[in-house]
């Protein structure tokens, strides 16, 4: 009697086929919550020694986004040994498809999502940045979802190619239409992640220099010296020679000084080693060199060079008076008398 039961056919199956397939189901949904409950809390507690968020989000991102896929294919070996109409095993085979992907992306979506959250909290301290890079990974994620969804329907069966033509053609369009707002969105891009400056750099391009303001999406606005806000393409600033100068880790500097002809031989023996001591003694300078130079057209001329350790302009040009003043401070107590252009009228008053 329990030998026909088992036998007894039902959708083309037998009993003991649907108990076999009950029986391996339930043991893989076993097998896979005890590895949940077992080996996922040991890697819980691990991370949690370690003190590594990332391991903690890997461990609690595979157990949200893969472990309904790890479910789905128990069921899915658990219903081979059944027959099957080819109708319902397309059926089964779609929703599986359908799963794959959509936790696939999920999964890839989360460490994406978790890397930018990451690099902003760790790296970033401007909102605006903070900002583009959520607007970034907002990008991201529909894309992900757009071309998941057309995989999906092109291993489904459902006929795409009109579609994605249409799409490119409709894209190549739009990018035609907006090629000048696209390219400077692109070297807004560049500008952020090659970060050639920033905020608070004073750069200059061509002619103009100033201060940076503000970074935007299309342009970037400048502070100039004299006060007026300068607007720049984000493009033209990509595609131009610039000069970052506070990113200067020392700024040299040379200036010459004239005395007369009427200076000894002693005072101009003198002359190089005072102004290197002059220097020397100011904080944020590192003295180069001091020499007597050439004989000008009105005056004795000395070339000075020296580096400001610093890359605050308002510092080098306090260093630079600083050295001025003390100059004509040593010079007057020495008797050195500077130089201007003058001209020596001899004139002969014997008679011829």
């Amino acid at each position: 009697m329990l030998a026909n039961l088992m036998e007894y056919q039902i959708f083309h199956n037998s009993v003991k086929d649907y108990l076999a397939f009950f029986v391996g189901f339930l043991l893989g949904v076993l097998v896979v919550r005890l590895f949940k409950k077992i080996f996922l809390s040991q890697f819980h507690k691990w991370a949690g020694k370690t003190g590594n968020r990332f391991f903690d989000f890997l461990i609690t991102t595979c157990e949200q986004k893969l472990l309904p896929l790890i479910y789905f294919s128990v069921f899915y070996l658990s219903i081979q040994g059944l027959r099957i109409t080819p109708f319902l095993l397309k059926i089964i085979n779609g929703l599986g498809l359908t799963l794959f992907v959509v936790y696939g992306v999920r999964f890839c979506l989360a460490l994406i999502n978790y890397g930018i959250e990451f690099y902003i909290v760790n790296k970033e301290a401007d909102s605006t940045k903070k900002q583009v890079l959520k607007a970034i990974s907002t990008v991201i994620k529909f894309l992900a979802w757009v071309l998941a969804l057309i995989i999906l329907l092109d291993n489904l069966g459902v006929k795409i190619s009109a579609l994605v033509t249409g799409l490119g053609i409709g894209g190549i369009a739009v990018a035609l239409a907006a090629q000048v707002v696209l390219g400077d969105l692109f070297s807004y891009f560049t500008i952020y992640f090659d970060r050639p400056f920033e905020t608070g750099d004073l750069i200059l391009i061509g002619d103009f220099r100033g201060t940076v303001e503000l970074i935007g999406l299309k342009t970037t606005r400048l502070r100039s010296i004299t006060g007026e806000q300068l607007i720049c393409s984000n493009t033209d600033l990509t595609s131009s020679r610039l000069r970052n100068y506070k990113r200067m880790t020392n700024r040299r500097n040379s200036f010459q000084v004239g005395v007369n002809y009427q200076t000894n031989y002693h005072q101009l023996k003198e002359i190089p080693g005072l102004i290197a001591e002059i220097i020397k003694a100011i904080p944020d300078t590192d003295f180069n060199r001091a020499h007597f130079t050439t004989f000008g057209e009105y005056s004795l001329i000395f070339e000075v060079v020296y580096y400001v350790t610093t890359s605050d302009y308002s510092r080098y040009m306090d260093i630079q008076q600083e050295i001025n003043l003390k100059i004509i401070e040593e010079f007057e107590k020495r008797g050195i008398k500077f130089t201007y252009p003058t001209q020596t009228l001899y004139l002969n008053t014997e008679n011829k």
